[in-house]
């Protein structure tokens, strides 16, 4: 069931809203001409269940330059 596939997704893609925006674009990326839309939202959640998590680091975090503010006297 595509209920299923949802609660998959998201412990992956912990935001829902995030979720429905991703799967939406991706949707749109995936769907070739004569099959279902339907068949095709549940390929990429079921994609989305099986990826590596968006959350972890695939590179080492940059260090952050703080610059301070200038007050006028």
């Amino acid at each position: 069931m595509r209920s299923d596939l949802i609660f998959g997704a998201l412990t992956h893609v912990t935001n829902r809203y995030e979720l429905c925006q991703l799967a939406s674009k991706a949707t749109r990326k995936l769907h070739k001409p004569n099959t279902r839309l339907q068949d095709t939202t549940n390929e990429v959640l079921d994609r989305f269940k099986d990826t590596v998590p968006m959350n972890e680091p695939t590179q080492p975090a940059q260090e952050r330059v703080v610059v301070q503010e200038r007050r006028a006297a």
